[in-house]
């Protein structure tokens, strides 16, 4: 059942990769530990070259783990005439739900309302249509033309007067984060040196190109060189960042676009599946999570604090102003469990207003081994990746195999179907509900059995968390021992999502998770402490920012709380 040699991303893996980077040679050192970054470490690495990945924060602490939460073509992006960016995407889309990820990546039934009668059914029909064969061969059902009465059928929640008829299509939903830790433990598992909380603050020269870069360990605080033929800037919204460190100029600029989303429960909008509205600017997405609805996104410029961009009270009034205008029982603040807000790194150039700047991603050869990537989306990433590696072959003497990535499943991704048919016997092997190993699965793959083997001399940790019930206690454990989680910010928003699925954000389990993770990481009482107050703090600063009018107000506070990892300090000046 479980994938064997899956080396965990622990604590002793931790040092282990310290005293690596600071002795080895590396042909390819990454900079950024989001679903680009990581997937370039895994293309690098399945080539058979020495990598390293490193990562300031947290694998998808920035924009991989604040997305819409689908793998998708994207639908809009037709009428934006981007077909070979909708064609690639739909295409990697395939490839997750079929190979790559059929334990991360799921489909998804959506409703397009019509609100025009005539002109409407057969355009958005076309479009949708399109949309359906350009993946090619396809693994969801293709569209189906709906009523007004089939289409509140499907969505009894809205209002009869808010549609006249409907389309039912196929997208996936994914739950980027964990997608993102999968792809880093994947390239792992493949030999890349991967290390988390280690901040390049500064890059290594010789002659006119780069040779590597100077870490520091954002835990303790001390610093090394790491060698490497070619670096990688992968860091999404931080590139031009990156790129005033390196003393070089730039090919292209980045910029940031603020996507707010909400969470509510469930039971407030009454639908049997999700749903895609049209706005003035864009789209609006309303996905089942769980328990839970999704709804977003905002769009729009972001010029503040890159690492904990703020949702405003404005943000989310637009999201409840426009769900709430085709829905029979409108959404209140109250209604919201979770908010979170996240940076798209687009593109700049193109237009003035940021729905329009391209999805398309940029990849360029700033210096003698030095590549940097930026733009594209989220599902594209595999694509991405490759083509920055074979960029970044051009600095690597020897001869580089092509890229295998689209054949490479992700951890917990073999076996997963046979063992989706064996849920009732693998439920009463471990005494779990069935509906808690599927949770197991969903989350985890083939890997389950590496998870509830940490419950095997602690059967208590198969008992939920008191205040996150969908979780079990082991699977915090599990996120410190072999998913690289160094803090409880990293558990309870990323390798879990309880900071968005529970109306207290994480903070009523905080000390509970600590507890449980504290012997792995070497914390005594006052660390355990020291842990649960900032977290309630930085929880604290985020939903008193949520009631801000305005970016300015809002960044003020979330910038003001306190951070479990060090502070980021001046960088180091460049070696020649």
């Amino acid at each position: 059942m479980n994938q064997p040699g899956v080396q965990p991303l622990g604590p002793q893996q931790r040092a282990d990769a310290w005293r690596q980077l600071a002795t080895e040679q590396f042909d390819v050192v990454v900079i950024g530990g989001g679903v680009v970054g990581a997937g370039a470490a895994l293309d690098a690495a399945t080539r058979g070259l020495r990598v390293a990945l490193v990562e300031a924060r947290d694998y998808a602490s920035g924009t991989s783990s604040r997305s819409s939460k689908m793998f998708h073509g994207g639908l809009r992006y037709l009428e934006q005439l981007e077909f070979g960016l909708v064609r690639e995407a739909l295409h990697e889309r395939e490839l997750a739900l079929t190979t790559l990820a059929p334990h991360l990546v799921k489909p998804l039934k959506f409703l397009f309302p019509l609100t025009h009668r005539l002109w409407e059914r057969p355009y958005v029909g076309a479009g949708i249509f399109l949309y359906d064969r350009m993946g090619g061969a396809k693994s969801v059902p293709a569209q189906k033309h709906l009523t007004r009465a089939g289409a509140l059928r499907m969505v009894p929640g809205l209002k009869r007067s808010a549609l006249t008829g409907g389309i039912s299509y196929y997208d996936t939903v994914v739950d980027d984060a964990r997608h993102t830790m999968t792809v880093a433990r994947t390239a792992a598992h493949y030999g890349a040196v991967v290390r988390t909380s280690t901040q390049v603050v500064g890059f290594l020269r010789e002659a006119d190109g780069v040779a590597g870069v100077r870490v520091r360990d954002s835990e303790d605080g001390s610093v090394i060189e790491v060698r490497g033929r070619a670096v990688i800037n992968a860091t999404g919204v931080w590139t031009d960042e990156i790129q005033a460190l390196s003393r070089q100029r730039g090919r292209f600029r980045v910029r940031a676009s603020k996507g707010v989303h909400i969470v509510v429960p469930r039971d407030r909008i009454v639908s049997d599946s999700a749903i895609i509205l049209r706005t003035e600017k864009s789209v609006l997405f309303v996905i089942p999570w769980g328990n839970h609805w999704i709804i977003g996104t905002t769009d729009t410029d972001w010029n503040l604090d890159l690492a904990h961009p703020a949702a405003t009270k404005a943000d989310i009034d637009y999201l409840l102003g426009h769900v709430n205008s085709v829905l029979v029982v409108p959404l209140t603040h109250d209604d919201i469990d979770g908010v979170y807000a996240g940076l798209r790194p687009l593109l700049a150039g193109e237009s003035d207003e940021t729905s329009k700047l391209s999805r398309e991603h940029a990849v360029a050869r700033v210096a003698p081994g030095l590549v940097a990537i930026a733009g594209g989306k989220y599902t594209t990433y595999r694509v991405m990746a490759e083509d920055a590696v074979d960029l970044a072959a051009e600095d690597i003497p020897t001869r580089i195999a092509p890229s295998i990535t689209h054949k490479v499943p992700l951890v917990g991704a073999d076996g997963y179907f046979a063992l989706v048919n064996q849920t009732m016997p693998l439920a009463e092997e471990c005494g779990l509900h069935p509906y808690r190993v599927k949770h197991l699965l969903d989350r985890y793959g083939s890997m389950i059995d590496q998870v509830l083997e940490y419950a095997k001399e602690r059967p208590e940790l198969l008992e939920p968390l008191t205040d996150a019930p969908r979780y079990l206690q082991v699977e915090a454990v599990y996120a410190v021992a072999a998913e690289g989680a160094l803090h409880l910010e990293d558990i309870l928003a990323r390798r879990t999502r309880i900071a968005i699925e529970y109306s207290h954000r994480g903070v009523h389990c905080a000390e509970q998770v600590a507890r449980l993770v504290a012997p792995l990481l070497g914390w005594d009482d006052a660390s355990v402490d020291r842990e649960v107050e900032i977290y309630r703090a930085r929880v604290e600063a985020e939903i008193r920012s949520q009631t801000q009018p305005d970016d300015e107000s809002a960044d003020a506070l979330r910038v003001a709380a306190p951070e479990a990892r060090r502070e980021i300090l001046e960088p180091v000046p460049l070696t020649s």
